[in-house]
């Protein structure tokens, strides 16, 4: 559910400044908090180049999701909040998308529980949120047959430089192993989440 243009690979400085925002001041405090339109607009306003006007879905207020779920087999990611499905959106995975992650290199997206953490808005992707693969049962599996867990796990956008059109990115399963979304869905993801909120990913 698009709320963004994002048609610029590299984020423009409005969204650096929204993001930003979003990842700090706007997320202090105990109570998950709502980011309004105004929030939004301001940060436009401040980047005299910036050619997009406030979308409609922003008139209101985006709710906070208190959690994550990735179907790997549905290629869905929801969002939930107290237990109800407030977005669905479309993913990617690794090149080798079925069973879990079990070493550094071989292509797989990771199953497990897990927490959403650290946030770049200049990484080689359009916005990208780590996830905090491996876990303790990740490590130890690895361990048990002498490989390298791996790590460097992230929800994200589509490159900056593509590679391929846009229709391959729309259908293939093209990551190393990470959650890859449309960058007007990642945009979503990125103002309706907050770090340490829990990440679940299923077969």
């Amino acid at each position: 559910m698009p709320i963004i243009c994002a048609m610029r690979y590299h984020p423009a400085p409005w969204l650096s400044a929204l993001a930003l925002s979003v990842a700090g001041a706007a997320f202090a405090g105990d109570e998950p908090t709502v980011l309004t339109a105004t929030a939004t607009a301001r940060a436009i306003d401040a980047d005299s180049t910036a050619t997009v006007a406030e979308p409609p879905a922003l008139s209101g207020q985006l709710p906070v999701a208190d959690q994550v779920v990735v179907r790997k087999s549905e290629r869905r990611l929801y969002l939930l909040r107290h237990g109800e499905v407030i977005r669905s959106y479309r993913v990617a995975l690794g090149l080798v998308p079925q069973g879990p992650k079990e070493h550094a290199g071989d292509f797989r997206t990771p199953e497990g529980r897990y927490q959403l953490t650290r946030r770049n808005t200049h990484s080689d992707y359009f916005l990208s949120i780590q996830v905090s693969y491996p876990n303790s049962d990740d490590v130890r599996r690895a361990h048990t047959h002498h490989m390298d867990p791996g790590g460097l796990i992230m929800i994200h956008g589509l490159p900056n430089n593509l590679r391929h059109t846009p229709d391959y990115y729309a259908t293939a399963d093209w990551t190393d192993g990470c959650i890859a979304l449309s960058n007007s869905d990642m945009v979503e993801v990125w103002l309706m989440t907050q770090d340490n909120v829990r990440v679940e990913i299923l077969p």
